[in-house]
Order: structure tokens, then C-alpha cells, then sequence
């Protein structure tokens, strides 16, 4: 199940030099999500984007947080691009 998410807040996990959590909103929920990006993303760069959630995956626990989805992103070598969608509305399935 992917869906268009927007990012509504992203901080750095403490203790953790690759993981940033996420609260997006889904339009009819907001979920938390923890995210292996922070090497390519600051928290802010994030935040008011669009972007391309696995909604449908069990939550799991990272760092103590549960992370209740999965971003997509596209990476060659060491450059990883986080999908994003404009004009679309929040909640949208990705097909």
C-alpha cells in the first residue's frame, strides 16, 4: 500500500548518526516514521514535502521508536533522492 504522506515534523534520533524520525500526515492519520536518511537529508529539507510512504507494513522498533511505515527513495553510489509528489492529495494511493 503506497500512499502520499506529508511531512508534518522530522528531528534527529539521539545516539544515532543515520536515523531521523519523521511525523507524517497521511490525511486520515499522522503516523511516526523512522527513517535511514539522515546522512542525505537535514531534518528541515524534509519537512512540507510530499513523499511516497509504505503504509501497510507491521510497525517495528528502531532506536525505541516505533516506526510505523517505510519512505521510498531512489539511490545511486552514495546519493540517495527521497520520492516526492507534488499536486497530488494527501492520503492518495500510489499505483
Amino acid at each position: 500500500d503506497l500512499r502520499v504522506a506529508k511531512v508534518i515534523a522530522a528531528e534527529k534520533v539521539a545516539k544515532a548518526d543515520k536515523l531521523l524520525k519523521l511525523e507524517v500526515d497521511l490525511g486520515d492519520e499522522r503516523r511516526t516514521v523512522v527513517s535511514g536518511i539522515a546522512k542525505h537529508y537535514a531534518p528541515e529539507e524534509l519537512i512540507g514535502k510530499q513523499i511516497v510512504l509504505v503504509a501497510n507494513l507491521k510497525p517495528v522498533k528502531l532506536r525505541g521508536i516505533e516506526s510505523r511505515g517505510m519512505i521510498l527513495g531512489a539511490s545511486e553510489g552514495d546519493i540517495l533522492q527521497v520520492v516526492t509528489v507534488d499536486d497530488v492529495p494527501v492520503g492518495s494511493k500510489v499505483k
